[in-house]
């Protein structure tokens, strides 16, 4: 497939105008030989082994632009999970290889491909939409805190990965990875299987070899849900570690963006590289004294010696395969020298607090939203979350072809951020998650961390009645605003599943030594075969 015709199928609406920047490179591309998926040159490349390449001559950041693209154009029209391309990533990329041969490297990740999210500002050429046709056009003027930092540490944004609409915000029968400017993402290993979202394009994208790393965002399981069921390493930081200015918001008490990569020294490696005090999110004021530029000194392949490690065993049981892969996990571990320790609760359970959660939800994304479109001024096609509902409403042919928006107006119908509801809510929600959950049961029991499974293998994708996850761990720390990291521990009838690694807030060092071990004692991620279904 030519990429012209993957521009032309990519592009809804006004989106073709994004990508005709790339007409100028296509021919430089065209005419190679049409490649298997495991036939990538670049297929499971570390970034340590991309920059060695580049520092001996093999590979350029414009080498690596080309192949990735090539890569990208041969793919995605079957797993939807590009929305769009950089039409400045080779010029930009040569750029960066100017400034290698002057000797200025601007950091390790200089001249990396690396996608992003359609959910995170780019003072580009690209739009940001959150994969809505009600932000088409959309092109902020100024850098997120993410897009600035990637800039600054020399890493090449290639373009923007589809999503979950709305970051999964609008609808309780919503398909993961479906949105009305990108259409469905499908997962690389069966592709009429879910890829989970809400960064399900990220996960899709490094996952199937489309870029280097990636970053995706989480306000409850975004992150680490699309990691587990693409069979890829993703981190949700410490809310606060990396800054969120130029994000499009669901909530300022849960909202992060994270690394997604192929392993963990890969996404600790990005996950250093965009901490730092962000003057537009007070929240990283916190993270001084407690934040690191390079988390990779943290990575030991020894780091389960004499780990204290609580087992979640509250999130089991949805599956008897996923708990056979997990007790497996629970085994390795305990052969590097680790102590498991059991535990019946790490929160209590109680559907008040999830109610609790979702209010807390609900008033934030409105008050975030208003606030994000407001700081677009004349650029923003819309100007309200009221405004978005009536476009879809105007549009719902392309916008609501399968399921509705009544999660949006239920928003819209909540009152500010000083409503007795939404505090109320708040605080129920963080003590319970926080000093009575994680924070609790870590100190009762002198944890380093707590393990549950991420999640269950991948699910048919149903457009007409939603998502059907088996079951999961993502909410305490979410809640909380903790850190989570999961990592691949196996597979289920060919479809992975991760294991979680969660503990106190800016407890991403001892996390990482703990999640790295596990990786390199196990190293279960193998790529994607892009099989189109399973054989029963």
């Amino acid at each position: 497939m030519k990429r012209r015709d993957f521009i032309q199928k990519a592009a809804l609406g006004g989106s073709l105008a994004a990508f005709s920047g790339f007409a100028a490179c296509e021919n430089e591309t065209q005419g190679k030989q049409k490649q298997e998926p495991a036939d990538f040159e670049l297929n499971e490349l570390s970034i340590a082994k991309l920059r060695e390449g580049m520092e001996s001559g093999k590979y350029s950041a414009r080498s690596l632009a080309e192949k990735y693209l090539a890569r990208i154009s041969e793919v995605n029209e079957k797993l939807k999970a590009v929305i769009e391309l950089n039409p400045d990533a080779l010029a930009i990329a040569d750029k960066l290889d100017e400034e290698r041969k002057t000797g200025n490297i601007r950091g390790p990740l200089h001249g990396i491909p690396i996608l992003i999210k359609d959910n995170i500002d780019t003072a580009d050429k690209m739009m940001t939409t959150a994969g809505s046709l009600a932000l088409e056009g959309s092109r902020p003027t100024q850098d997120s805190w993410v897009a600035q930092k990637l800039r600054e540490s020399g890493a090449l944004i290639l373009g923007k990965t589809n999503l979950s609409e709305w970051a999964n915000f609008r609808s309780s029968r919503s398909s993961s990875g479906w949105s009305g400017r990108g259409g469905q993402t499908h997962n690389p290993y069966i592709l009429d299987r879910s890829p989970c979202g809400s960064s399900s394009g990220s996960g899709v994208a490094v996952s199937a070899n489309l870029c280097a790393i990636a970053i995706g965002t989480e306000t409850n399981g975004s992150i680490v849900c699309p990691s587990s069921t693409n069979g890829v390493v993703g981190i949700k930081p410490t809310v606060g570690l990396w800054g969120r200015s130029g994000i499009i918001p669901i909530s300022h008490s849960q909202d992060t963006a994270g690394p997604m990569a192929r392993t963990v020294a890969d996404a600790a490696l990005l996950l250093g590289a965009l901490t730092g005090t962000d003057p537009r999110d007070e929240a990283t004021k916190a993270s001084e004294g407690k934040s690191h530029q390079n988390y990779t000194p943290f990575l030991d392949a020894k780091g389960l010696q004499g780990a204290k490690i609580g087992i979640g065993r509250q999130f089991f049981g949805f599956h008897e395969k996923v708990d056979a892969l997990m007790e497996k996990a629970i085994e390795d571990m305990k052969a590097q020298g680790a102590e498991l320790i059991e535990m019946e609760r790490v929160i209590p359970e109680s559907r008040v607090l999830g109610n609790a959660s979702y209010q807390v939800l609900l008033y934030e994304f409105k008050a975030g939203l208003n606030a994000y479109l407001k700081s677009l001024g004349a650029h923003a096609p819309i100007k309200s979350l009221a405004d978005l509902i009536a476009f879809n409403k105007a549009h719902s042919e392309k916008e609501m072809p399968y399921f509705m928006q009544e999660i949006l107006d239920i928003s819209e119908g909540k009152g500010d951020l000083t409503e007795k509801e939404y505090l109320d809510s708040l605080e129920l929600m963080r003590r319970l998650n926080r000093e009575e959950g994680i924070d609790k049961v870590m100190n009762e029991h002198q944890l380093d961390a707590i393990i549950a499974p991420t999640g269950g293998p991948a699910w048919p994708i149903d457009v007409i009645n939603g998502d059907h996850f088996g079951g999961g761990s993502s909410s305490p720390a979410a809640r909380s605003g903790y850190p989570n990291i999961t990592v691949p521990a196996g597979f289920v009838q060919g479809l992975p599943v991760g294991i979680s690694f969660f503990g106190r807030a800016w407890s991403e060092p001892v996390l990482l030594k703990i999640a790295y071990a596990y990786e390199q004692a196990t190293m279960h991620r193998r790529a994607p075969e892009m099989l189109p279904t399973l054989v029963y």
